[in-house]
């Protein structure tokens, strides 16, 4: 079953951006490595678990607001799926270094979502 594994927030300031969710909801944020400057998060549950884990990086022309991942064992079906009913693909499959593969779309209504595939040897889960 398709869930939401991961959200990106996009920032013009990466530090400041960061320093604004830590201090308002407590969430712990950590550079990962890479030639892209990207922050990983991580979010806590009601009662102070590890949640959903998430990322902040650079705002560019399409990323205008918070795009939430939803993981699948096939990213490369679901942007011509996504065409085939009505959709659009603003990045089509693209490799994440170490750690997966990702597409990004806009559903009819104007929604951006992303799906996401782990890489099967990647230690980030």
């Amino acid at each position: 079953m398709a869930t939401i594994v991961h959200f990106d927030l996009p920032a013009e300031d990466l530090e400041r951006a960061a320093s604004f969710y830590e201090k308002l909801f407590g969430w712990k944020f950590e550079r990962m490595p890479g030639p892209i400057e990207y922050y990983g998060i991580m979010t806590f549950d009601e009662h102070g678990r590890p949640s959903l884990g998430g990322g902040v990086g650079k705002k560019n022309e399409w990323d205008t607001g918070i795009t939430n991942y939803i993981g699948g064992d096939s990213v490369q079906d679901a942007p011509s799926r996504t065409i085939e009913l009505g959709g659009k693909v603003v990045l089509p499959h693209t490799e994440v270094g170490e750690f997966g593969y990702l597409a990004v779309c806009l559903e009819m209504e104007g929604n951006k979502f992303g799906t996401w595939e782990n890489k099967p040897d990647s230690k980030f889960r």
